[in-house]
């Protein structure tokens, strides 16, 4: 795999109707660098865009939904309370 992937379209989050959606979360990604393999599926399978390549994640946007630890191959992401 080359160092960069090729982006097909960009998205950002942004506030609608229902506001900045973080409130909603229960659970919070939390990324392993060390395990990371830096693949991108759990930035591509986001359905709020809130990971972005660096692996920051926008706790604003973020539901705490676990896609993104459910598609990770390596286990990198867990999903931990947030208090």
């Amino acid at each position: 795999m080359s160092g960069s992937r090729q982006r097909l379209a960009i998205s950002r989050p942004t506030k609608g109707a229902a506001g900045k959606t973080g409130a909603w979360r229960v659970f919070k990604p939390v990324v392993d660098r060390e395990k990371c393999s830096r693949c991108g599926l759990c930035e591509m399978y986001c359905p709020d865009n809130a990971i972005n390549a660096d692996l920051e994640i926008d706790l604003e946007f973020c539901k705490g939904c676990g896609i993104c630890a459910n598609e990770c191959p390596k286990g990198a992401v867990e999903m931990v309370k947030d208090q």
